[in-house]
């Protein structure tokens, strides 16, 4: 029993700010000098994004505060009940309208066969969840049977997967609804470390979704979900954290965890596609029955280069992420299934049986891989 990939859909809430206006704003309100704003100039140009989105219009234009005080230097800076309260009145919205962007590509699927939904967030929580009225938004069937899949940052639309690739190979019947959806930027944190101005950086909101089932739809290109390979970097399990603070959850994220993904990432490529008994030539690090595609979750303009050199890639390979990471910035969970809905727009029937790397990373430090099969027939 296969299980597939069969639609992807996504959404972004409706304030567009430019990169360099989010730059303007953090310099203002955590009311740097000359040179720290010389060198935060430097790091959001350099970041390779030029929009982010955000549920919030305070970034990108004063006059429209909506969630921080119009005082210079935000105070009271929201609490962590205020962030909660943000993200229980719009992500809901935003998921619904990732669900149903997912479910409008297959106009022959009807949602009532939807069996299971799994709902992915690490920026916010509550209950009664998202889960329970999607359900109800969707009017999906109230046995519907729902997982929720929590904290697990960047990486966590791949356990999403796995879960529903295993639900499908159980269950021949089972249509799996996956919903990712990030409001990173209702954590926006006013310290000046290292840690908080990369983050404040990358991090942006949106909202992505995917149908897995064992169903084979006419004339729709799937992605059959062939293999999973995951990995731990022990010795950079302090180079990115997640933790619930006073005033919204803080991000720890040093510049070292590119370095520590391109340590780690050949050998986790290598377990993945050995797998499925694929070889790698260990004299010049190279697959040599090569992807041919990749879905590379883009954590940053740093990590693509670096897992580019591990990989022997070259840049084009890695058009998708890039074109995301230009776009949208880093969405957490939900960005990785950008990607693949990039990748699966630019498929035609001539692409059937290629091969789809998708490789995420995360608190751990983490590694995910997985493999993919496109199917056009």
């Amino acid at each position: 029993m296969k299980s597939y990939i069969a639609a992807l859909g996504t959404a972004v809430p409706e304030y567009r700010t430019s990169q360099s206006a989010i730059a303007d704003f953090m310099a203002n309100v955590l009311q740097l000098n000359p040179s720290e704003k010389q060198r935060l100039y430097a790091l959001y140009r350099a970041s390779g994004i030029q929009y982010r989105h955000s549920v919030l219009p305070d970034y990108g234009d004063t006059s429209r505060r909506s969630f921080y005080p119009g005082t210079a230097n935000l105070e009271p800076f929201p609490s962590i009940e205020q962030r909660m309260d943000t993200y229980e009145q719009e992500a809901l919205m935003l998921s619904y309208k990732a669900a149903k962007n997912c479910l409008r590509q297959l106009p022959q699927f009807d949602a009532r066969q939807i069996t299971h939904l799994i709902f992915v967030s690490c920026t916010g929580m509550y209950a009664p969840g998202v889960d329970i009225e999607l359900i109800h938004k969707l009017g999906l069937s109230h046995q519907v049977q729902r997982t929720a899949i929590n904290f697990m940052g960047c990486y966590a639309a791949f356990n999403a997967l796995k879960v529903a690739d295993s639900i499908v190979r159980a269950h021949a019947d089972a249509n799996v609804l996956i919903v990712c959806t990030e409001l990173c930027t209702l954590h926006f944190q006013k310290g000046k470390n290292e840690d908080n101005l990369l983050a404040n950086a990358l991090f942006a909101d949106g909202s992505s979704a995917a149908l897995v089932t064992g169903q084979k739809f006419d004339n729709v290109i799937q992605l059959a979900i062939e293999q999973f390979y995951c990995d731990l970097v022990p010795e950079a399990s302090q180079e990115m954290a997640w933790q619930i603070g006073n005033h919204g959850f803080e991000m720890k994220l040093s510049s070292y965890v590119p370095e520590a993904i391109k340590q780690g990432i050949y050998q986790l490529t290598q377990q993945l596609m050995q797998q499925i008994s694929w070889n790698i030539d260990e004299a010049d690090i190279a697959v040599q029955e090569r992807p041919d595609l990749y879905a590379i979750h883009p954590g940053g303009k740093r990590i693509l280069q670096v897992i580019e050199q591990a990989l022997s890639m070259e840049k084009d390979d890695n058009r998708y992420a890039y074109q995301i990471l230009q776009q949208y910035g880093n969405m957490s969970s939900a960005t990785i299934l950008f990607v693949l809905k990039a990748l699966q727009q630019g498929l035609t029937v001539g692409d059937n049986d290629k091969s789809v790397l998708g490789l995420a990373f995360g608190p751990g430090l983490t590694l995910e891989s997985m493999l993919l099969r496109v199917e056009s027939l």
